[in-house]
């Protein structure tokens, strides 16, 4: 039974939805409905945290800190290429690892 008063309840389409997407097979099914949920919940928390903080006069600052730590994004391909060139670059020469790192510089930052 769910509790549709609280305020972290997701709206049923959503949950329609999660259930929609959800992969068939019941063990994965669930696992991506409590995972989804999950996030669902903590990114509505975030942004209550948020907005408690932005209702104060200078707390931008602390609202990006806040989602940035909470809420990292992933390294890049090329951040993740670069990483494990380092961990390479014991093994290679210095021009090969150059010119690796030359190459890997040189590709445009996903958006």
């Amino acid at each position: 039974m769910t509790d549709n008063n609280h305020p972290i309840t997701p709206p049923r389409e959503l949950m329609q939805q999660w259930i929609a997407d959800s992969p068939k097979v019941p063990i994965a099914h669930g696992e991506y409905i409590a995972t989804q949920a999950a996030r669902w919940g903590a990114d509505q928390e975030l942004e209550a945290c948020c907005d408690t903080l932005r209702r104060h006069a200078h707390w931008d600052l602390a609202v990006c800190e806040l989602v940035a730590d909470r809420r990292p994004k992933p390294p890049s391909l090329k951040e993740q290429a670069l990483a494990v060139l380092e961990d390479a670059s014991n093994r290679l020469d210095a021009a090969h690892e150059n010119i690796i790192r030359r190459a890997i510089e040189a590709l445009p930052d996903e958006p």
